[in-house]
């Protein structure tokens, strides 16, 4: 989490950080954001991640295939149901705790994945 807009060359911070935790090929689903289409993410593909990265694209309004969706919508209204935080630095740490305890409810995500239509 940050307190500002991701742009393109953090997103290819980002996957570069994934290619290193990551051996072999990755599949990376996303929507259709400008900071997706930007140059960097192109000079990045270009220079070799497109090797090992594919990338997709979901259909421009897809939330229903989207399982991140659900994911946050869980945080959303059973994890951080009825909490408020007096600043960002509150609200992050209130994030953090909802997102380890989903961690400990697989069951949760696995959901999100099949509502999106997808099985692991």
């Amino acid at each position: 989490m940050q307190d500002h807009s991701f742009t393109s060359q953090e997103v290819v911070l980002f996957l570069a950080k994934l290619h290193r935790q990551i051996r072999g090929k990755v599949l990376v689903i996303w929507d259709g954001a400008k900071i997706h289409q930007g140059q960097p993410i192109k000079d990045y593909l270009g220079a070799g991640a497109a090797q090992w990265l594919q990338l997709e694209k979901l259909p421009a309004y897809a939330p229903d295939l989207n399982p991140d969706e659900g994911i946050w919508n869980y945080l959303k209204r059973v994890e951080l149901a009825n909490t408020c935080s007096q600043n960002l630095k509150e609200l992050y740490l209130r994030v953090q705790d909802a997102a380890r305890r989903l961690r400990r409810k697989p069951e949760v995500i696995v959901g999100c994945l099949a509502q999106a239509g997808l099985s692991i």
